[in-house]
């Protein structure tokens, strides 16, 4: 006798999923391992809901592998006892040596009660080496429980017989002889989700086709060969309450009892979804519970092409009732969304309105704009609220005269229809109507700045105060934020930082977590133009462990934060940990980043590679900061043409220095602000090595007007309390003089102001000063004199480490970096001239 087999082998999964073709290749392989197994096979019909057909075509279907002489005569006998029959069968399938399976193919055609008892008492009874196989489009009434717990039961879903991405582009290649890229390979899968009948039909369409992206990119269940299949194999055989339950819900992307039942008028819904999962339909689980479900997306498609034929006056109600259900139970997205698809713009408009202030919390800016870009504009402009809002919309796509139009709609619908209570308004709506007008001023405060009208942003600003309580403290924010990016623009950083800073205490009590972690990106940047990493690294190591404890509230910044830290550890000269930083925020992708943010990672990248001394790579990073970059709010005061141009003179590449300085008018400047300062030190930088190149061949014009420039500079930036600046103005004064003196400009520490919304350098580009001059390399970061003052010490390598809590690897990175600048090979080297330099 064989070793027991499964009593129960199940293929359950919708048509078209290749159940037949699994069956049999099962049975052919199961022959060659065990070449005594008898397969009696029947392929069931709509004959065989009726007991007797159904027993008289087992019983001739057993007769093709043994005898069953008794149940043969019972049956022809016209015996309907299906239990005497079936206890004939059992008795010789008992007796009948080797295995035998019963393979029943298209079960789900059999609703007779009795044949299903009949089927139940054959599985109950069979010997050990019987198995019966079945496949079906729907779960059998069969005591699948009690065979799964025993061990007794073998199944597969349409979760195992989905074609893998490898296999569909495969079964296109090798099958239906198609040649596609890997990419329309991969799109038709995802389309189908791995339902072979599905990619079958589309590798059919295709051969017809000359376009093979145009059809890839069309292809939906309403393709005429997907529809005539679907309509043909599954609408055709349900009945009619499954069909209109069916097509009153094509209109959802989401399926739960209680919705469904809002649009069908019924109070079966979650009965209705349970009968249609078990029965395999085309209907997936999108949760463990088994609350909420979905169609397969050709079938969903199928079914509303169908619906659109048969009652398109239907489709807008249904969504509409979509609409209503999701609308009451907070789940404003899809609401918005089935109002319009609805046609329903005046309720799509409201509930936008009622989400207004829980989207701006959370910082779904392309949320927002997706909505009000979908909503017509006769609709936004009877609405203060989303006026304001569009205006915003254009005032993020740098359409800067599209935003004042927008204010002034909205200034109008606000006299129009002045803020009152209304019944259907929450609270947090009446306080964004309250604070209209305060809001109306910063969006022209934040137009202003963009412009580079900073007066005129301070002026709004100030006006936007005016319109706040004490208690307004999201309006305060804004208010503050933009009089701190005004000073910032002037160079005035005391005033920037300490109003800046009452901004983001206003934003977090207003409890804007998402504004106010972003806010902190611009204050770190701040903190370094004033030369205070140290405050700049605390600040955004506070903000990240904030970020943490409100992941929900930071997903938007937290990106931004990983960049700003990794700016603030190249500057002190911790580039494995500003490294580490860069990866996270690349990993955590564009969405934990603002758009006018994502061009801050290329930058810091750069300054990474610029650091690391691969300065090819720093530049083409420098390339791509350009393309991502987004006009924003925040003061341009590290232009990245200016950052490339030091780049360019670093590695010797004058000519590109003096392109970048001509088509940027740089030197028609002649009082330059603090906007101006950095392109302006970059020019310096850019003389002085024309200068350094061929000393000898050249006059004092460019020194004199490098001297000239640096004076102009140095006043403004003591006053404006821009420590960065002002050691960098020094420092290249310092070379500057050398050069008149008749020497030529050997400095090896040389910071540089490096201030702006895009980071700071902490240690001047190195600049090429000609073949066979000696070069004015990049001086000791704040982290580096730090380890150079240990390293004149009598302290161990290891021992240097733990003083500055790094490891020895990170010691290591630093010693080398210093050793490098420095030109020296050994630690008493590093010492003696850290000593020549003053640096110790």
């Amino acid at each position: 006798m064989s070793t027991r087999r499964p009593r129960l082998v199940l293929i359950a999964a919708p048509a078209g999923f290749g159940k037949t073709t699994l069956l049999s290749q099962w049975l052919a392989d199961d022959a060659v391992n065990n070449p005594d197994t008898g397969v009696a096979w029947l392929s069931l019909d709509a004959e065989d809901n009726d007991p007797s057909r159904f027993l008289e075509h087992l019983v001739a279907a057993l007769t093709t592998i043994d005898e069953f002489a008794e149940a043969g005569e019972l049956v022809a006998a016209g015996q309907l006892s299906a239990e005497a029959v079936l206890t004939s069968v059992v008795n010789d399938l008992d007796l009948r040596p080797g295995n035998t399976v019963i393979a029943l193919d298209d079960y789900h055609v059999i609703d007779n009660p009795d044949v299903q008892r009949a089927v139940a008492f054959l599985l109950e009874h069979l010997p050990q080496h019987v198995t019966i196989a079945i496949a079906t489009r729907a779960d059998p009434p069969l005591p699948l429980p009690r065979l799964r717990a025993r061990g007794e039961l073998v199944e597969l879903r349409a979760a195992d017989l989905r074609f893998t991405p490898d296999e569909a582009s495969a079964f296109l290649a090798d099958v239906m002889g198609l040649d596609l890229t890997d990419t329309q390979a991969a799109a038709l899968a995802a389309r189908t989700e791995g339902w072979p009948a599905g990619l079958q039909l589309a590798g059919l369409s295709l051969r017809g086709t000359d376009d093979a992206d145009a059809f890839v990119d069309a292809f939906t269940g309403s393709h005429r060969f997907v529809l005539d299949y679907l309509v043909e194999e599954v609408l055709r055989h349900q009945p009619k309450t499954v069909r209109s339950f069916l097509l009153d819900t094509a209109v959802l992307s989401q399926l739960t009892g209680p919705l469904c039942d809002a649009l069908t008028g019924r109070d079966d819904g979650a009965s209705m979804i349970e009968s249609l999962d078990r029965a395999n339909l085309f209907i997936i689980p999108l949760d463990d519970q088994r609350h909420w479900y979905r169609y397969h997306h050709l079938f969903a498609d199928a079914l509303r092409a169908r619906l659109t034929a048969q009652a398109p006056d239907r489709v807008p109600a249904l969504h509409r009732a979509a609409s209503d259900w999701y609308a009451v139970h907070g789940l404003p997205e899809d609401a918005v969304r089935h109002a319009l698809a609805g046609d329903d713009p005046e309720q799509a408009a409201h509930l936008v309105e009622r989400a207004l202030p829980d989207i701006r919390r959370a910082r779904r800016d392309g949320l927002l704009r997706d909505w009000l870009i979908a909503l017509p504009d006769t609709v936004i402009r009877t609405s203060a609220l989303l006026s304001t809002y569009r205006a915003h919309t254009r005032l993020i796509e740098s359409d800067l005269e599209g935003v004042e139009a927008w204010l002034r709609h909205a200034e109008v619908a606000l006299e129009s229809n002045p803020p009152t209570p209304a019944s259907d308004a929450s609270a947090a709506t009446h306080e964004e109507l309250r604070t209209l007008p305060a809001t109306i001023a910063i969006f022209r405060a934040s137009a202003a700045q963009a412009r580079g009208d900073t007066d005129a942003s301070r002026e709004y600003a100030r006006e936007a105060l005016a319109h706040c309580g004490p208690d307004d403290h999201m309006a305060r924010g804004g208010a503050l934020g933009f009089l701190g990016l005004g000073a910032f623009a002037r160079g005035d950083l005391e005033e920037a930082v300490a109003t800046f800073s009452e901004a983001l205490q206003s934003l977090a009590a207003a409890g804007d977590v998402s504004d106010a972690l972003g806010g902190t990106v611009v204050l770190g940047l701040m903190w370094l133009a004033r030369g205070r990493p140290d405050e700049a690294r605390r600040i955004f190591e506070r903000a990240l462990a904030t970020a943490e404890q409100h992941r929900g509230a930071a997903i938007a910044t937290v990106g931004d934060l990983h960049v700003g830290l990794a700016g603030v550890l190249i500057e002190q000269g911790d580039l494995d940990a500003a490294a580490d930083h860069l990866a996270t925020a690349a990993t955590l992708g564009m969405s934990a980043s603002l758009p006018e943010n994502r061009f801050r990672w290329f930058v810091a990248s750069s300054d990474l590679h610029r650091a690391q001394g691969d300065l090819a790579v720093a530049i083409d990073l420098m390339d791509q900061a350009e393309q991502a970059y987004l006009p924003g709010f925040f003061p341009d005061v590290r232009p990245i043409p200016a950052a490339r141009a030091r780049l360019h003179i670093t590695q010797g590449r004058l000519d590109d220095g003096r392109a970048w300085a001509k088509d940027h008018r740089v030197r028609d400047v002649e009082n330059p602000g603090y906007l101006d300062g950095y392109a302006q030190l970059t020019l310096v930088r850019l003389l002085l090595a024309e200068h350094c190149q061929h000393p000898s061949s050249t006059d004092d014009t460019q020194l004199d007007e490098a001297l000239r420039r640096l004076d102009a500079l140095e006043p403004e930036a003591i006053v404006g309390g821009r420590d960065g600046s002002v050691k960098e103005i020094r420092a290249l004064r310092a070379l500057v003089d050398t050069a008149v003196s008749g020497g030529v400009p050997s400095a090896n520490w040389l910071p540089t102001e490096g201030e702006g919304s895009r980071g700071r350098e902490r240690a001047a580009y190195p600049m090429s000063l000609g073949e066979g001059a000696p070069t004015v390399s990049e001086g000791l970061s704040e982290r580096e004199v730090e380890v150079l003052r240990l390293l004149a010490t009598a302290l161990s390598g290891p021992d240097i480490a733990r003083e500055l809590f790094v490891s020895v690897n990170t010691l290591r990175t630093h010693t080398k970096h210093i050793f490098s600048k420095l030109g020296v090979n050994t630690r008493r080297g590093a010492v003696d001239r850290g000593r020549e330099l003053e640096l110790l």
